[in-house]
């Protein structure tokens, strides 16, 4: 078993794709990392950690981090590889604020941290992965789907730092920077009905997919099916600009954003856990 750290994100990406695209939905987040880390440099302040743990030559595991956010975790082949992770990121002083991955591989990282640093661990929030290929016809909320323009900045500022917030229970960081990247590069969208009422943002591409998040509907316009037609179109745009599936992950303690997006055909695919590590 060999652990392998890499330099170069395009040669890092050559030798994962492969292995991550045979379970792309769970891994969305990992794919559109990577093709954000090398199409879009400048969205980040240091360079990532990227390794992969090899056996007989074959990839059981791959690893990424990227300052401030937690450790990404794939789907692991064998768990003696995540003790090699662990101890790699020890000596090398990469310490995660947390894991993100797979239910039992983001468990038993926690675990392992934890026997290896003193750090306790919290379960921050348990999600679902969901995916599309055909947008089922829901009744129709009044309004419209647009992309969202320059003259929204102020408006997805507040709603970036709500969502954050309200959805993620962390405190907003760097919110008018990525409000400036989805509007430059078209990928902020709202749904309007006389005034903006709901949003919904395209996060990130994979080789096949492309991933929605940052829904949100501000509490006044709740309950009116803005943010279920605001999902459906965008997922439509995407579908119809060649993707062939859309993502998205969910708050598995939130039924209603589970239930409203199955309604709209989206698909469950697998499970995964965020932990955050505790100061000691």
């Amino acid at each position: 078993m060999k652990l392998q750290q890499f330099e170069d994100v395009r040669e890092f990406y050559d030798r994962v794709k492969d292995y991550l695209l045979i379970h792309e939905a769970m891994h969305n987040v990992q794919l559109a990392l990577c093709h954000a880390l090398i199409h879009n440099p400048e969205r980040f302040d240091e360079k990532p950690y990227l390794a992969i743990v090899e056996a007989d030559g074959d990839i059981i595991a791959v690893v990424m981090k990227t300052k401030p956010r937690n450790l990404l975790l794939s789907k692991i082949q064998d768990f003696e590889a995540i003790e090699a992770i662990a101890q790699n990121l020890h000596s090398t002083q990469n310490l995660p604020p947390g894991v993100n991955g797979p239910t039992t591989e983001a468990k038993a990282f926690a675990e392992n941290w934890h026997s290896l640093t003193g750090q306790s661990y919290q379960l921050k929030m348990a999600l679902r992965a969901f995916q599309i290929e055909q947008v089922q016809t829901i009744s129709q909320a009044n309004g419209h789907l647009r992309q969202a323009t320059q003259s929204d900045r102020e408006i997805l500022i507040r709603w970036f730092e709500a969502f954050v917030i309200e959805a993620l229970d962390s405190p907003p960081k760097h919110t008018e920077r990525a409000v400036d990247n989805h509007l430059q590069r078209g990928t902020a969208y709202i749904w309007e009905d006389i005034t903006p009422v709901s949003m919904a943002c395209c996060t990130g591409v994979t080789p096949n997919g492309a991933g929605i998040s940052m829904v949100y509907t501000p509490p006044e316009y709740r309950k009116k099916g803005y943010a279920s037609a605001c999902v459906a179109d965008l997922s439509q745009i995407l579908l119809n600009q060649g993707y062939k599936y859309c993502f998205l992950f969910t708050d598995l303690a939130n039924s209603t954003t589970n239930h409203i997006y199955q309604l709209i055909g989206y698909q469950a695919v697998g499970d995964l856990h965020d932990y955050c590590f505790l100061s000691n």
